[in-house]
């Protein structure tokens, strides 16, 4: 198996990578797919299996740290909105769906330049 392969950084950046670019591939598929439903459940199911994917390459590379405000501020603004949306039809931040959705990438980022920077064996930046 290759040395890439079988690096903690590469597990990283590729689980940054499948990561961020699912939150991005999710607004596109609830936005751009309104009008086909079927369509979209499938494209959001897809969604989802990378996410979790790109989530399990971290446990291969039992990485932790970078980017954990990031995803607390995104979590707390992006789904938080929907959560608040959904139960009383109000939203809880104006704007707070986008800047958590930002905040989550710009989180996925941070775990991806982690993976970069880290050095081999040691700890994270």
């Amino acid at each position: 198996m290759s040395a890439v392969l079988t690096s903690a950084r590469a597990w990283i950046v590729l689980g940054a990578a499948l990561s961020g670019s699912a939150v991005a591939f999710g607004a596109y598929g609830w936005h751009a797919l309104e009008a086909d439903a079927a369509m979209r459940e499938i494209f959001l199911l897809g969604v989802q299996y990378q996410m979790w994917h790109g989530l399990a390459l971290f446990v291969v590379a039992w990485l932790c740290g970078a980017g954990g405000v990031l995803f607390v501020a995104g979590t707390v603004l992006f789904p938080g909105n929907l959560y608040a949306m959904a139960g009383t039809g109000e939203v809880m931040v104006y704007g707070g769906a986008p800047a958590g959705g930002f905040a989550l990438m710009a989180g996925w980022a941070l775990l991806a330049v982690s993976g970069l920077l880290r050095r081999r064996g040691g700890p994270p930046p």
